[in-house]
């Protein structure tokens, strides 16, 4: 129905009732956006100040130094990917040497105190790797499944956790919580170390934190699929249960900032920032979300999009972004070309996406102010994206030609580009404009699959596949397979997305044809959400793949390809062997 049309037939609405408060003095609604606007008014008055204060302490100044802080003196032109065997590793090498790139090998204490690290870590960081792996998998299918009924409804009906509600929600918790979240955990807690120069303290606290978390995912599902859940997206997981995830969260922090405190390193590494502040938002925003009898009405339901967003925007996105900056200078042998841009990135990130979930509630019975303000902060957003894209392109200029012998690379490329893309989209998405077509359609979850997958979940693939022959001192057995893995989870994700978004936006066109009944808009979106299947089937194969290669990697199936077994005695084997 047109906005016209409804003015038309909507009868004369009576005066507002002006509140009073209890002086006695009038209490209009403006009263909150001016509130609003002095309060964005001083923040920005603050931030120029800040922003003085740094240009008179040199802080924009570039810094070479901490750009470099991932490398071992001497390292800098010394190729990276451990996912390469030794043949791959000389190709890549030959493709990515520069002129005067020194040809002594890095400093020898340095590597030492690096092999120290990555040892500290292992347990733990093959602990939460083996659970997201779990997870993917479980959650691939559930998935899948979820898919598959929207256009063959009376699959799978027999049974209540059968039902498509039921069903997705377990996907839902699997994924984000299960494979990203562990994923993530993983990717912290062997970074770290590294980054900081120093062993990582408290492990055993930390596999503690990984078993509270994993037995509250295994619960939250079993609870979804037996009917008792929250009711709030993201947040359907039992509160009773969100007690275990919060201690694990808060478990795992602990050895992390004793970790931080008493570190070696000079320079904080960006990846740092991003990934220290990821793990305090996430328990922050964990906690307060699932507060038992705080959250009610039409504040539950702004609280709700505040957890859901901020989930993507101040847990998977740092951490993801974080390791993009890690692993690709790293993989390249080149440091970022701008550190400042990279600390900018982080900051205006952390400053204005706490409120872009607003716009989730357009139409709702929430302040128009509010709704304004998620808008505005969502555009805002643009800065720490153009941020991280300008600062990736600048440091792969004339260097692309490498993702064709770096598998791992080619995640990360693929993952950043997807992170600038999603991240431009959901701006844009944002706006009144946009989301009358696009509200409550399928065009939403293309949206969020291609952050949630296409950009987090490509990079962790990339991470994984790094990380696992440092921590078990074997090489991938297949390395075939890990061409496989790309290229199957990218062309399932794309069809995923194109297919998801044509058929929503013209969901969304068919809702907003008065003319037309509902019906129509159902109808129009089935041929799209069997593409959407077909897309969801070869991501699904992807992490049989994945998986598989990892089994046969940690159960040493395969040619015996290279170095020590699992946790060898010989730890400096797999380091030394690859770019040192």
């Amino acid at each position: 129905i047109t906005q016209d049309r409804t003015e038309a037939i909507a009868p004369p609405q009576p005066a507002r009732a002006k509140r009073v408060h209890k002086s006695g003095k009038e209490n209009t609604p403006m009263d909150s956006a001016i509130l609003s606007l002095l309060g964005a008014f001083l923040l920005s008055i603050i931030g120029l100040f800040g922003f003085i204060w740094s240009l008179r302490k040199g802080l924009l100044v570039e810094n070479p130094k901490a750009a470099s802080a991932i490398f071992a003196s001497g390292e800098i032109g010394h190729i990276d990917d451990p996912a390469l065997g030794h043949a791959g590793q000389k190709r890549l090498q030959a493709a990515a040497a520069e002129p005067g790139d020194s040809t002594h090998p890095p400093d020898a204490r340095e590597i030492a105190d690096r092999v120290a690290a990555d040892r500290s870590s292992a347990f733990p960081v093959f602990m939460f790797i083996a659970f997201a792996c779990m997870w993917l998998l479980f959650g691939g299918i559930a998935g899948l499944t979820a898919s598959l009924k929207l256009h063959w409804p009376d699959w799978l009906v027999s049974e209540a956790w059968m039902t498509f509600g039921r069903i997705r929600t377990v996907h839902l918790t699997a994924v984000l919580y299960g494979w990203i979240t562990n994923a993530e955990l993983g990717v912290i807690i062997w970074l770290m170390p590294r980054l900081l120069r120093t062993p990582l303290i408290g492990p055993m606290w930390i596999m503690l934190g990984g078993a509270l978390v994993n037995v509250a995912i295994a619960s939250g599902i079993g609870a979804i699929g037996a009917g008792w859940t929250d009711g709030m997206e993201y947040l359907e997981m039992p509160w009773q249960i969100g007690i275990f995830f919060a201690a694990g969260m808060v478990c795992i922090i602990g050895p992390v900032l004793y970790t931080l405190v008493n570190r070696k390193a000079e320079s904080l590494y960006v990846t740092t920032w991003y990934h220290t502040a990821g793990l305090l938002w996430i328990t922050l925003l964990f906690i307060v979300g699932k507060m038992p009898g705080v959250h009610f009405g039409v504040q539950q339901a702004a609280m709700n999009w505040w957890y859901g967003h901020n989930v993507l925007g101040l847990w998977f996105t740092p951490v993801a972004v974080g390791a993009i900056y890690y692993f690709l200078p790293k993989i390249i042998a080149r440091p970022i070309r701008s550190y400042n841009l990279s600390i900018l990135g982080f900051w205006t990130l952390a400053f204005f996406y706490a409120q872009v979930g607003g716009h989730h509630l357009v139409g709702g019975p929430v302040p128009g102010w509010l709704v304004t303000l998620s808008i505005v902060q969502s555009m805002m957003m643009i800065i720490p994206v153009l941020a991280f894209s300008i600062n990736m392109g600048l440091t792969m200029k004339g260097r692309m030609r490498l993702g064709v012998y770096s598998p791992t690379l080619r995640f990360m490329m693929f993952g950043g580009l997807m992170y600038l893309l999603s991240s431009l989209q959901g701006s844009f998405e944002a706006l009144r404009s946009v989301q009358a077509v696009t509200h409550f359609t399928h065009f939403t979850v293309a949206h969020a699959h291609l952050g949630a997958y296409g950009f987090v979940t490509m990079v962790l693939f990339g991470a994984i596949y790094f990380m696992m022959p440092r921590i078990l001192h074997w090489e991938w057995p297949f390395p075939r397979l890990i061409s496989w893995h790309f290229w199957l989870a990218a062309v399932g994700i794309l069809i995923y997305f194109v297919g998801l978004s044509y058929g929503g936006w013209l969901q969304g066109l068919a809702m907003l044809d008065a003319s037309r009944p509902f019906m129509d808009s159902v109808a129009v979106t089935i041929p799209w959400l069997q593409w959407r299947s077909v897309g969801g089937a070869l991501m699904v194969a992807s992490h049989l793949v994945f998986v598989g290669h990892f089994l046969a990697m940690a159960l040493r199936f395969g040619p015996d390809r290279a170095g020590a077994a699992l946790f060898s005695t010989q730890p400096k084997a797999r380091e030394l062997a690859h770019g040192e």
